[in-house]
């Protein structure tokens, strides 16, 4: 299992010129830079995902969507389902997004189904939980990371358990700069980690779980150094090649 997954969340950014641009960019990087335990994904909007598979070799670069539904198909105006992400080449695809939840009132239990939608079809689906400022602020962050985890979870097989990846990633600290501390993040991983094994047991040690709040190549270092912390979901940061390319270079001098 590699060490680091550094994942890229490009949000609604990002054209067909620039997505071509930025994969061939990324994966030159990857092919002359990387180490063997550090996984890169990128994940552009639905449209560019095929421009970035053509720019990228899969060994090197991974490329994910950045939500799905839960059915497979049917009269669902305006979405993608599991079956053709698969198709089309994704490996990977972020469920349950802050922005998902907040913009577009998805629910535990919806994204629960799409978990389970996404394993059927051998995507690994990438589960973002995390507290808003005004909850963190009311000693309810472990409160609301347990309903979140256990609904989300909610009757997935143990087998199918180390083939999701964990994105912790505080509400407060997304798009705004402001990264948790070292040791928030620290205390939050490691609840993560020991909720996970005391439910689904050794098998859950396997699980990567990813920090998702405004990582950046000046924190991703100290970020990364943390026992818990396997990786990035950046977002900001993953557009710009300099950015994302030093992220990557600190992981892979970290996994040595």
């Amino acid at each position: 299992m590699s060490k680091y997954l550094i994942a890229g969340n490009w949000k609604m950014n990002s054209g067909i010129r620039s997505t071509a641009e930025l994969a061939n960019s990324l994966n030159d990087f990857v092919l002359n830079n990387n180490s063997e335990h550090t996984e890169v994904l990128i994940c552009p909007p639905y449209i560019n995902i095929s421009t970035a598979l053509a720019n990228t070799d899969e060994r090197l670069v991974k490329v994910g969507a950045q939500n799905c539904h839960y059915k497979d198909s049917g009269a669902y105006t305006g979405e993608i389902s599991p079956v053709m992400l698969r198709e089309v080449g994704c490996t990977h695809v972020i469920l349950g997004h802050s922005e998902r939840r907040e913009y577009f009132n998805e629910h535990n239990e919806m994204i629960n189904f799409k978990i389970k939608s996404a394993l059927t079809q051998e995507l690994i689906p990438i589960l973002c939980i995390g507290e808003k400022l005004e909850e963190r602020r009311g000693d309810e962050t472990f409160d609301i990371l347990s309903i979140q985890l256990s609904s989300c979870l909610a009757n997935i097989e143990i087998e199918d358990i180390a083939k999701i990846v964990i994105a912790y990633e505080p509400v407060w600290a997304i798009g705004t700069g402001v990264s948790a501390t070292t040791e928030e993040a620290d205390e939050a991983h490691k609840w993560i980690r020991t909720y996970l094994v005391n439910k689904f047991g050794k098998k859950a040690e396997d699980i990567k779980i990813l920090y998702g709040g405004s990582m950046n190549e000046v924190n991703a270092k100290e970020l990364l150094e943390l026992p818990e912390v396997n990786g990035g979901l950046i977002g900001g940061a993953s557009l710009k090649f300099d950015s994302f390319s030093k992220i990557i270079s600190i992981a892979n001098t970290l996994s040595i």
